[in-house]
């Protein structure tokens, strides 16, 4: 078993919550495409291997449950607090101001309960449960930008998308 120093688990957890702030900032001034919506949850998947090793197995039940309380409601504060806008023809993200504030409160649910949860249940089954939390959680989250992505483009025609909707309305003055 590893042993940490105290507080050193506050200090990673505060970490990555910068890393995630930092990252989701720099998401937000460049473009979404499909392959940026649909990545991340591919990515992160590969997190199911840690399952192998059985000191992370938690029961099936366990499991489904923390998958749909990620998916079902701590997703709904994300998809509630981001859009997507289509400028042209880019798509950006564009978040309210709330979104960080989600971001934060999640984090504080997350950490908070991952204390209590730590003393019923091992540190490898917590960190297990946790991820299928998030992985719900982003699951759900990029699915809805999935379909407001595909809702965007849903109303144009294929070669539209490469012409903008200015060069439109010129070449359509022109020709009458």
């Amino acid at each position: 078993m590893m042993i940490f120093a105290p507080g050193s688990s506050a200090v990673v957890a505060l970490l990555g919550l910068i890393g995630v702030l930092v990252w989701r900032l720099r998401e937000g001034s460049r473009q979404v495409t499909l392959k940026t919506i649909v990545f991340p949850p591919l990515g992160m998947a590969t997190g199911f291997s840690m399952f192998v090793v059985s000191g992370f197995r938690v029961p099936l039940a366990w499991a489904l449950a923390a998958f749909l309380i990620g998916a079902l409601v701590l997703s709904y504060p994300l998809i509630r607090t981001s859009r997507l806008v289509l400028k042209q023809d880019t798509v950006m993200m564009h978040r309210s101001k709330v979104f960080f504030m989600v971001v934060l409160i999640l984090f504080a649910v997350r950490y908070l309960a991952r204390d209590y949860v730590g003393k019923i249940i091992s540190v490898q089954q917590t960190a297990g449960l946790f991820f299928i939390l998030a992985f719900g959680m982003i699951v759900a989250w990029r699915t809805a930008m999935f379909f407001e992505y595909k809702r965007l483009f849903a109303h144009r025609i294929p070669g539209d998308l490469a012409r903008s909707s200015d060069e439109q309305g010129e070449s359509r003055s022109q020709e009458r």
